[in-house]
């Protein structure tokens, strides 16, 4: 993908990321691109369902399985606005997208903290497209949950 389609399409997952924000659920958003087409979209859940797996990328990835009727992503594109957790890189290594593509980093959470591989060796990763826009809902969103206590 090019860095305009990158930011096409990771503002469509800010979009789901606002959804979520307005159901009271953390901003995150996913999409899910294959050939140019998107198949999936998907925001957090968790709140709404009482399922703590109910992730936004556990969301998209299921729905585009769904889709494609299979379960590897390999000609697929996954756009997420937060950095994965390690549950969710754990599905994302078990659906195998070509790309995974995030705004924001999760310093607290993200994938990256595990200190080692745990990504499909054949998924290229794009970090930090859009992270002021990806960060900044979730910075939002969080400052005005410590007003409400």
């Amino acid at each position: 993908m090019t860095g305009s389609a990158d930011n096409k399409y990771m503002m469509m997952a800010l979009r789901e990321a606002e959804i979520a924000e307005r159901k009271g659920e953390v901003p995150v958003g996913a999409i899910v691109v294959c050939r140019d087409r998107i198949i999936a979209r998907a925001h957090n859940l968790t709140e709404t369902l009482n399922d703590p797996t109910a992730h936004a990328e556990m969301q998209a990835i299921t729905a585009a399985s769904n889709a494609l009727a299979g379960k590897y992503l390999d000609k697929c594109s996954l756009y997420v606005t937060l950095e994965p957790c390690i549950m969710c890189a754990g599905a994302i290594f078990w659906s195998r997208p070509g790309n995974l593509v995030y705004g924001a980093s999760d310093k607290k959470r993200g994938y990256t903290l595990a200190g080692y591989p745990v990504l499909h060796k054949k998924t290229i990763v794009s970090a930090g497209i859009m992270e002021k826009e990806c960060s900044e809902i979730m910075k939002n969103f969080f400052k005005s949950k410590r007003k409400d206590l």
